[in-house]
């Protein structure tokens, strides 16, 4: 399971520690509305969204979601099916639905008016997956649902034919990801149950973008150091676009020569100086290869937010103090963002919507949410409060229109 562990920041884990080693490269596409046993271990559980295919072959996303252990309908079990069982049940659905003592919880399990919740989906950022336990179990304490989405060709969603993982020429493709996912969870949680988005750096941008479109989609949406504009200010988009965009038009694909580091690795992985046990594939040690198509649709999307959206939910920004950016690692990069110029961010926040709270967590890096012990419960607490206020008063507005409801 990936969740932190206290340690000396300056010792290097030895391999044979390391639980990501047992971790299969890929996941195994599950039967249309099946969830399978996750890597993470007890409570976890995942299921494929398919999307259809592209020149590669399959595309899938992938929804995971927490039940701590006591919450779990007695009935439910995540499928522990062999090879060739998963094979029948692709190829013959109805297999999959007589084996109903492994279904999930269905719309009768769903909280009552007493008892009404919210759920809250996750969206991880650029070359990174769903593996944060200890942000699922914080949600889960409140009584919130969780659930976190792994984007095509990213993580659990990465496949084997896929040679150039977290490839798009356009971040509208993720609407169909994001519209599936909450299509599943709405039909788990029920269609008036509050939503809160929490997205992270390029899930930032993706994330805003698509709930600028999609305004009923969530009722609130807290991001986690968003990419909202490049590094410097608009004028190096200006320039880069210049170059970059004509080779996209030509080869989308095309991998640009850009410098290989691991600095944020190294401040992630319990292997180095973080906390995190890390998939070496879905969250590798070197980014994966920006592609000219890549970066020209993320540019794209900077310039929609530089336009300014009109985002009508409440939203939480929360990132850290300072920026230290380097091409090799050093110590600040573990108090400091060592990927986006922060104040870059907090000033493109202003173009987001209406409602905009911006959190500074002094000494929190890149991801708020796993950075060291201190700012990390830093970055908790100053959610909690947000939330306090926002998303309570959310539950509260949801919990008496659905007494409402039941009286009629």
């Amino acid at each position: 399971m990936s969740q932190p562990t206290p340690r000396d920041t300056g010792s290097i884990r030895a391999p044979d520690e390391d639980p990501s080693a047992k971790w299969p490269h890929y996941t195994s596409t599950t039967a249309q509305g099946r969830w399978e046993e996750d890597i993470l271990g007890v409570g976890y559980s995942y299921t494929t969204l398919p999307m259809g295919h592209d020149d590669e072959g399959e595309l899938c996303a992938t929804l995971v979601r927490y039940l701590p252990p006591e919450s779990a309908p007695e009935n439910f079990q995540p499928a522990t099916t062999s090879r060739f069982t998963r094979l029948v049940e692709r190829f013959w659905p109805l297999a999959a639905a007589q084996r109903t003592t492994r279904t999930p919880p269905s719309n009768s399990q769903q909280p009552t008016a007493d008892d009404h919740r919210g759920f809250v989906l996750a969206v991880h950022g650029w070359s990174d997956y769903f593996y944060n336990t200890e942000m699922a179990a914080h949600w889960a304490a409140r009584g919130f649902s969780f659930y976190a989405l792994d984007l095509r060709r990213y993580g659990r969603s990465l496949r084997a034919h896929h040679l150039n993982p977290g490839f798009t020429s356009s971040l509208d493709e993720y609407d169909a990801d994001l519209d599936a996912a909450l299509a599943m969870i709405r039909s788990l949680e029920g269609n008036d149950a509050p939503g809160v988005c929490v997205a992270h750096s390029t899930g930032g941008l993706i994330a805003s973008l698509w709930v600028n479109r999609n305004p009923e989609a969530f009722d609130a949406l807290i991001l986690n150091s968003p990419w909202l504009e490049m590094q410097g200010s608009y004028l190096v988009r200006y320039a880069a676009q210049g170059v970059v965009e004509p080779i996209a038009r030509r080869r989308p694909r095309a991998k640009l020569h850009l410098p290989e580091l691991d600095n944020y690795w190294r401040s992630l992985s319990r292997l180095a100086h973080g906390y995190w046990d890390l998939h070496p594939l879905w969250r590798p040690q070197i980014a994966f290869p920006v592609t000219a198509g890549w970066i020209t649709a993320v540019m794209a999307g900077h310039r929609e937010v530089a336009r300014g959206l009109d985002i009508r939910i409440p939203i939480l920004v929360l990132t850290s103090k300072t920026t230290h950016l380097g091409t090799s690692f050093d110590e600040a990069m573990l108090h400091s963002d060592s990927v986006l110029e922060v104040n870059v961010v907090r000033e493109r926040t202003l173009k987001l919507g209406r409602e905009v709270t911006n959190a500074v967590i002094n000494g929190s890096m890149h991801d708020v949410f796993s950075s060291l012990p201190q700012p990390r419960a830093a970055a908790y607490a100053a959610m909690d409060r947000w939330s306090s206020g926002y998303v309570r008063g959310l539950l509260a507005r949801d919990n008496a229109r659905a007494k409402g409801h039941a009286q009629r």
